[in-house]
Formats: C-alpha cells, sequence, structure tokens
C-alpha cells in the first residue's frame, strides 16, 4: 500500500473513531451522575422531649466527619443519637479530654455502617467537651460539645 493511501485510510479511521465517540458520549455512555449529598437537616438541633431530656442526634460519614462536629446543651439531661450513615467506615464517639469530667464513660464504642446507638447521660459543668472518633482521629475526625453556663 502506498504511503498516500495509508495516511488516507488512517485518517478515516480517525475521524470515524472521533464520531462514534462523540455519539455515546452524547447517548449516556459519559460517568454515572455523582450521589447527592446526605442532608443535614436536623442535625445537632437540640431539642428537648417530653420527658424533659435534651436531644440531639450527630452523623458520621465515610469523610471522616461529624455532622454537625459542635453542638450546645444546656447543663442536665442529655440524650445523644449518633447514627453511622457511612457506606464503609466504622466508627465510634469518645469524649477525649482528660482535665474535664467525661459526660459518657465509655461513649459510642462501635458503629458498624448503617447502625446507629443512643447514650444518656448527665452534664452539670459549663465548658467545652472535646470528643472524636478514635478510630480516625489522626485524620481529623473530631468535634466539641459545649454545656452553656
Amino acid at each position: 500500500m502506498s504511503a498516500w493511501r495509508w495516511r488516507r485510510r488512517a485518517a478515516s479511521v480517525g475521524a470515524g473513531a472521533a464520531l462514534v465517540a462523540g455519539v455515546l458520549t452524547g447517548c449516556g455512555g459519559g460517568e454515572e451522575p455523582a450521589p447527592a449529598a446526605p442532608s443535614t437537616e436536623g442535625l445537632g438541633e437540640v431539642t428537648v422531649a417530653a420527658d424533659g431530656v435534651q436531644e440531639v442526634t450527630v452523623e458520621t460519614r465515610d469523610d471522616y466527619e461529624f455532622y454537625p462536629d459542635t453542638f450546645t446543651v444546656d447543663p442536665g439531661r442529655v440524650r445523644l443519637t449518633v447514627v453511622n450513615a457511612a457506606d464503609e467506615m466504622t466508627h465510634n464517639l469518645e469524649y477525649t479530654d482528660d482535665e474535664l469530667p467525661a459526660p459518657i464513660d465509655a461513649g459510642v464504642a462501635f458503629l458498624a455502617p448503617g447502625q446507629e446507638e443512643t447514650v444518656e447521660f448527665e452534664v452539670t459543668t459549663p465548658g467545652e467537651y472535646p470528643f472524636a472518633c478514635t478510630f480516625h482521629v489522626q485524620l481529623g475526625q473530631v468535634g466539641t460539645m459545649t454545656v452553656s453556663g
């Protein structure tokens, strides 16, 4: 085959491949759309239950964050629910400040993906109570509960 015919055939094949790729892309052959971010509505909002206990929910996901990573309660009884909305990661929540009395002695020790746990405790001393996922504290999965005073 002559050099001229070889170049012409290569140009035809290249143009055809570009056309096919363009058609496939236009027909949805591209990437899957990213899933919508989970809603944080209501997370960290402190409400008072009928029994007078303050209730708050904190969520954790696969991104090494708490949602929210801060919340404020008044002195008194607190009912904290920790939800692990992760697809893959296990988490926990433990209060980490040795200088203030920890409001939860053992914390939430282990949550597999999809699990949640509720703990109830009493706080009396105003201040900031840091907490962390002790599995991922090196990756910055930390937060703070503030007890108003």
